[in-house]
């Protein structure tokens, strides 16, 4: 009966050999395994890689921002914003003279944006407008029709609209007040796409996706699960940031329908032991992995600490001679570190224990960054330094 349910089941032809059988099975478990991972330990595909194709474009521009309150540009002979002034206005009909421009309302900007992608033409995005010459603040400033380029030269949106600015600066002779950047704005929706990128997603054979952190583990996890997912070895790794899709049969002119199964697949991706150092700020981050090797570790300081005391000498009272004078007074009080002790770190200890063993010595995270580094040159820590 039990054999019976087991080939109900899973559909097994008479005809299957025990074999067949078995690989059937061993595929079934897999994707079982994989597939019933700890909600906790695991991501899902779609939060640690990208898919060849789906990606944003950053667009750059330049253009003029009008209508501040005294607060734009400071139009002297052969500025760039005078320049852009007169090319725009002659562009416009207007034949200004150099004599004429004297507007402190003008200020020459730089227009920066994301393309979304397979933004359509026609379609909105965000631009953010950010202050080019000695502009104060953009604050109630109109930029004027700005061409946005691509790394290509071509030119794939316009942009145009009221800033928003998000800080202010005010102030007086005596004192002045500032809050966030105002010489930095956005305009919500203030592009528009006037060129698209050609790029078919639906008719592609093959699709690269791209590990957000490179590892040869991590990217064998992500092919298997693909693969027990699709029930064939369409997933292959190429190297540890690149995982090979091959659109299966089924999904021919469906690469959308693809990802979207394959993107919520659940894997658990693996890291390298790393100690990531900040020696600028002091900041130390530990990964799980890290081991450390049995050592004996010991800190010790030199603190010299000198005060100087002015004391006044004075005669006595009714004396017949001296004076009143200024007498140094030098305290040198030198710490040698005498009280610290040798620490034993055992072999194979945790990140909890090796931080608590670091912790009992009573340094700090400056000094604690000499102590790793001391401990890598001893061949006593399992791990990769990364300093920043």
């Amino acid at each position: 009966m039990v054999g019976h349910n087991l080939r109900t089941a899973i559909k097994i032809p008479r005809t299957s050999s025990t074999k067949s059988v078995f690989r059937v099975i061993a595929a079934g478990i897999l994707a079982i395994t994989l597939l019933s991972g700890s909600a906790g330990a695991s991501s899902r595909i779609k939060d640690v890689t990208d898919f060849e194709g789906i990606r944003e474009n950053l667009l750059v521009g330049y253009g003029l921002v009008v209508g501040l309150n005294n607060t734009g540009d400071t139009l002297s002979d052969g500025h760039f914003t005078k320049q852009s002034l007169l090319a725009m206005l002659e562009r416009l009909g207007v034949k200004p003279t150099q004599d004429g421009l004297s507007s402190k309302n003008v200020a020459a900007v730089m227009v920066t944006a994301s393309l979304p992608a397979f933004a359509r033409q026609g379609s909105r995005f965000d631009v953010t407008v950010s202050a080019l010459g000695d502009s104060s603040s953009l604050l109630g400033g109109t930029l004027l029709v700005s061409p946005l380029l691509g790394a290509d030269g071509e030119v794939y949106g316009v942009a145009q609209g009221q800033v928003a600015v998000g800080g202010f600066t005010a102030g007086g002779d005596a004192e002045t007040v500032s809050k966030g950047v105002p010489t930095s704005a956005r305009i919500a929706n203030g592009a528009i796409v006037e060129r698209e990128l050609n790029f078919d997603l639906a008719s592609l054979k093959q699709v690269r996706v791209s590990l957000r952190n490179p590892d040869l583990t991590t990217a064998r996890r992500i092919a298997q699960a693909m693969n027990a997912f699709l029930g064939t070895d369409a997933a292959r790794p190429n190297d540890p940031g690149t995982v090979m899709l091959r659109v299966p049969r089924g999904y021919e002119n469906n690469v959308v329908g693809l990802l979207t199964d394959l993107e919520q697949l659940r894997i658990e991706p693996d890291q390298l032991a790393r100690i990531v150092i900040d020696e600028q700020s002091g900041t130390i981050v530990m990964g799980e992995n890290v081991r450390i090797s049995t050592v004996a570790i010991a800190q010790g300081s030199l603190t010299i600490r000198i005060t100087e005391t002015a004391q006044v000498s004075q005669p006595g009272p009714f004396a017949e001679v001296g004076k009143t004078t200024t007498v140094a007074r030098t305290d040198i009080q030198v710490d040698e570190g005498a009280d610290n002790k040798f620490s034993v770190v055992n072999s194979g200890v945790t990140l909890q224990d090796l931080v608590n063993g670091l912790n009992s010595l009573g340094i700090g995270p400056r000094d604690l960054i000499t102590i790793l580094q001391a401990v890598k040159a001893a061949g006593a820590l399992q791990a990769e330094i990364q300093v920043m």
